[in-house]
Parts: C-alpha cells; sequence; structure tokens
C-alpha cells in the first residue's frame, strides 16, 4: 500500500495526464537455492564401468551447458529423424504454440487500453416534414437528416491498475512461453525414454529367443537319452516344461513392445495405423561418456517448470496491483463532437461538441473490493509456495538422477558379471550331466539362472540411457540455446 504522501501526489491533475503511478508489489525475481551440490555428500568424478554392452564410465562435466538437441548424444540417427518428425507434427506442441500466441494477443489487446479510444458514427434518416407546425400546411417536404459524430474517451491510468493488469497478462504469456518449453522438453524425453524401452524389449526378446534356442537342442538331447534308457521320461517332461515356461514368457514382450511402437506412432504425430518406419536396438544406441551437469544455482533459470512457476508468482504479484488500484478513484476523460445536415433550404446544418471529465469513488459494495484484495493477496501467497514446491521438485529430479546413475553403473556390473558367472554355471553342469555326473535337474536349475541374468542385463543396460536422458531433462533439456525459443 502506498504512503499517503503517494496517494496524494497520484491524485495530482498532472499526474493524471502522464500516468500517474502503480500502486501493489513490484515484482523481483525469487533468488536460488544457496547450494553447491544436488547431494549430501560429493559424487564421485564418473560411474561404473563394466565390460559389457553399454557399460562404458560415465563422467560428470560440472557447469557446462546442456546441447541444445541433447538426444543427438546418443548417436542415432533413426532417433534425430523420429524426433525431428515428433517436434513438427506432435498435436501437443502445436497447442501450446496456439497456446503462446493467444497470450501475447492479448497482452497486444490490453495494451490498447493505456490509450485514448476514438469512436465515429454516422446515422442517415429520411423524415417527412409536416408544414402545419411552421404555419405552411401545404409545405409538407421529404429530406434526409445526416447525424456525425466522433467519440474520444479516455481512462487515464492514475494508480496503475491498467499497467498493472497489462503486467499480469505479460507474465502469463511468460508462463505460456515456458509452458511449451516444457512441452517440447517432455517430447523428447518421452521420444528417447520410449526408443530405449523398445531396444529394451527387443533386446529381452532376443535373448529370450536364443534361451529358446538352447533349450529345443537341450530338449532333443534329452529325448535322444531317453532312448536309450539314460534319463527318464521325468527328465524329459522337465525339459518340455522348461522350455514352454520359456515360450510362454515371449507374448508379453511381445505385446510391450507393440504398445511402445503405438506410443512412439503417437508421439511422432500419426495413427496406429501410420506406424513409423524407425526401429531401435541398444546396439545403435551410444551411451554418452560426458555428462554436462548445470550448477545448482543455474538450474532454476534453466527448468522450465521453474520459469513458469516464477512467471506465474509475477502475474500474482501483479494482480494485487489491480486489487489496490480498483479501491482507489477512477478517472475518464469523454469528449464529442459531431452535426447534422438537413439539405432543406433555410434550414442549415447545425454543430454540436462537447468535453466532460469524471471522478467515482465506490463508497459501499458490501465488502467486495476488500475481500478481492484478500483474494489476490492469498493467490500471491499460494503461488509463492507453488514455486518454492516447483524448485524442490527439479533439484530432487536432478538428485534422483544423478543418484540412479551411479546406480545404474553399479547394477549393470553385478548383473554383468552375475551372467558370466550363471553361463559358466550352465557350462559345467552341461558338461557333467554329458558325463552322467550330474541329474538333469541342475541343468534345468543351471538354465533358469542363466535366463533370469540374461535378461537382467539387458534390462540393467537400458536404464543406463534410459537416466541419462531423465538427467538431461532434470536439468531443463538445453531450450535456452535454442535461438528461436523466444519466438514459437
Amino acid at each position: 500500500m502506498l504512503a499517503r504522501s503517494n496517494w496524494t501526489r497520484c491524485a495530482v491533475l498532472v499526474l493524471m495526464a502522464a500516468g500517474g503511478c502503480a500502486v501493489g508489489p513490484d515484482f523481483r525475481r525469487p533468488a536460488p537455492p544457496q547450494v553447491e551440490g544436488y547431494t549430501r555428500e560429493p559424487l564421485p568424478q564418473a560411474t561404473a564401468s563394466a565390460p559389457t554392452r553399454g557399460g562404458e564410465a560415465q563422467r560428470y562435466v560440472w557447469g557446462v551447458d546442456i546441447p541444445r538437441d541433447w538426444w543427438t548424444l546418443f548417436q542415432s540417427e533413426a532417433l534425430n529423424r523420429l524426433l525431428a518428425e515428433a517436434l513438427k507434427n506432435n498435436p501437443d506442441v502445436g497447442a501450446a504454440q496456439a497456446s503462446l500466441r493467444q497470450a501475447k494477443e492479448t497482452v497486444y489487446a490490453a495494451r490498447g487500453a493505456l490509450f485514448p479510444a476514438a469512436v465515429a458514427a454516422i446515422q442517415p434518416e429520411r423524415e417527412r416534414l409536416n408544414g402545419a407546425i411552421i404555419g405552411e400546411p401545404e409545405y409538407t417536404p421529404t429530406f434526409t437528416v445526416i447525424t456525425s459524430s466522433l467519440l474520444i474517451s479516455y481512462a487515464p491510468d492514475v494508480f496503475g491498475g491498467t499497467r498493472r493488469h497489462i503486467e499480469s497478462l505479460t507474465a502469463q504469456a511468460e508462463s505460456q512461453r515456458f509452458t511449451l518449453e516444457a512441452t517440447y522438453l517432455t517430447l523428447t524425453a518421452n521420444v528417447v525414454v520410449a526408443a530405449v524401452q523398445e531396444a529394451s524389449v527387443r533386446g529381452q526378446i532376443d535373448a529370450t529367443q536364443e534361451i529358446l534356442r538352447i533349450e529345443t537342442d537341450e530338449l532333443r538331447l534329452v529325448r535322444e537319452r531317453f532312448r536309450v534308457g539314460v534319463v527318464s521320461q521325468a527328465d524329459v517332461l522337465l525339459q518340455e516344461s522348461a522350455l514352454e515356461q520359456t515360450r510362454a514368457t515371449l507374448p508379453p514382450l511381445q505385446r510391450q513392445l507393440a504398445l511402445l511402437r503405438n506410443q512412439l506412432t503417437a508421439l511422432a504425430g500419426r495413427l496406429p495405423s501410420q506406424e513409423i518406419g524407425e526401429t531401435f536396438a541398444l546396439d545403435d544406441l551410444r551411451l554418452p561418456r560426458e555428462l554436462p551437469v548445470s550448477l545448482p544455482s543455474q538450474l532454476v533459470e534453466q527448468r522450465p517448470d521453474v520459469r513458469g512457476a516464477e512467471a506465474q508468482l509475477h502475474a500474482a504479484a501483479a494482480d494485487v496491483g489491480v486489487a489496490l488500484a480498483n479501491e482507489f478513484p477512477q478517472f475518464s476523460i469523454t469528449a464529442i463532437a459531431g452535426g447534422t445536415a438537413t439539405g432543406l433550404p433555410g434550414y442549415p446544418g447545425t454543430g454540436i461538441w462537447s468535453i466532460a471529465g469524471s471522478l467515482s469513488q465506490t463508497l459501499f459494495d458490501a465488502g467486495t473490493l476488500l475481500h478481492e484484495k484478500r483474494a489476490a493477496v492469498a493467490a500471491l501467497d499460494a503461488a509463492g509456495d507453488r514455486y518454492r514446491s516447483t524448485v524442490l521438485k527439479a533439484f530432487q529430479n536432478v538428485a534422483d538422477a544423478l543418484r540412479a546413475l551411479q546406480s545404474d553403473a553399479e547394477h549393470l556390473a553385478a548383473e554383468q558379471a552375475a551372467e558370466r558367472a550363471a553361463f559358466a554355471s550352465l557350462d559345467v553342469a552341461r558338461r557333467q550331466f554329458h558325463a552322467e555326473t550330474v541329474d538333469h535337474l541342475t541343468v534345468l536349475a543351471s538354465e533358469r539362472s542363466w535366463q533370469q541374468a540374461r535378461i537382467a542385463r539387458v534390462q540393467a543396460e537400458a536404464s543406463r540411457y534410459s537416466d541419462t536422458a531423465a538427467l538431461f531433462q532434470a536439468l531443463g533439456g538445453g531450450w535456452w540455446r535454442r535461438d528461436d525459443s523466444a519466438s514459437r
């Protein structure tokens, strides 16, 4: 609330013409959190490594910006093509772009209130004169009366209510801009993660099919040994059961693959019957070895959701100014000039003009303006809490992604070692079975352990790719490096 001296100065007529002052809080951007890292203790400079696909160590490069097209770090031409199509055709992007255009046009429309409005009017009328009125009953001419006028009206923004309203709309347009950036980021991350999931499922299907081939060969061997009386029929049935159990895992994987294909097709802006041509396998993706990580002080600048929440906070602060300005006197100036022409001899046209000013002040409204102001203040408090919540989630997202990358690397190394040990155990069990030193149950147990380890290793490989994408998304996705970001 302005001091009494400021209120008096704003009421002076000279300041009325100059636009006056703007009541309400002037928005100041919140300071970024004063922390040096995303985790309680410093993270290692690099992740663990494993001698397998996607097992490279990843090194953190602190204070370096994320590339604008961060998905290119996976070095997949198919992924690049799909993302180019998705960014062009995805309807969510189109809707966000249209909403941004709408928000901008709303601001432009509101700015018109700062200037006088002029309305021109012309009203032609056809009339017949009764001569008896002027003492000439025989004189009844028909004539046209044309009335023209120009109305000029202006509401001086003495207390800044209009400017605060425009400020609020501008902040809302800025929020919509960051909604668009968040839409870009969400879309690109969803495409990358879905592509990685497809690659993972394809890897699991390939591994399952290889296991099926091995178990089919094993069944053939068991049946031959049964014919010569080396093993019992129970051993044959056990091997058949193991084979069918493995085969039963294929349909769920194939269903998951079909769903992922549908998801990627929809993200590209296509119908399911127009399935995309790109396919993805883990062998076609490269794990980024260097991970650019923004400093914590930069995160609030780079996360579109944080910037959007900040813009909403700005809009709420401006709305408080609008509510305060509504409690002060309202001023207006109107001027009109015009004339009437009849075209009748002896009846010349007439001209009129007027200029007037008005001042109005609400004396009683049953508390409407008071409660509207309190509501605006409460909305500002809520926007402040939402902003802080968004910042907390942003830092949590980055911390979660960094922890996941560390865990993924260690998990993959463990799964790769487990698969290697399980395969070695299976190899020994087979040789012992051929040498008739162990029964077939031992071989089946070893086969099952190796199968589980093989699938788990493929899943662990995919986790490294998807969590790398999650880190890039958590850090904001590099939108600020796009030259055209402000104009979209």
